[in-house]
């Protein structure tokens, strides 16, 4: 089977790190900001469908929350845990095929027909 510490190790390490980096950016991206929603964006459409009354704990007011003051300590320990067990996954099934491929190819003389 094919495995690579190294590459498993810095793939985790990224996954955590770049997640929470990520998600305020993106969430700032689609117009959630300090100074509150900004028109013509993808936010501003998403309050409108409430009718401009935002309800507390909707997906919108968490979002201009997240836009506001970031994901906090326990958003950001989650989303290090999503992002490191997410890329954990992609590696380890990049191994396999991997190493799928190796043992394919290590027997090529053995599937020769005549």
């Amino acid at each position: 089977m094919y495995f690579n510490p190294i590459a498993t190790g810095v793939a985790v390490v990224a996954g955590a790190v770049a997640l929470p980096v990520a998600i305020p950016l993106a969430v700032g991206a689609a117009g959630f900001g300090a100074g509150g929603i900004v028109a013509g964006t993808w936010g501003a459409s998403l309050m409108a469908t409430y009718g401009g009354a935002v309800s507390v704990g909707s997906a919108c007011a968490a979002l201009q929350s997240i836009g506001v003051v970031g994901l906090g300590a326990s958003g950001t320990a989650f989303a290090s845990f999503v992002g490191a067990a997410t890329t954990g996954a992609v590696v380890a099934g990049v191994n396999r095929i991997k190493g799928e491929q190796a043992a394919d190819a290590s027997c090529a003389p053995c599937k020769k027909t005549t």
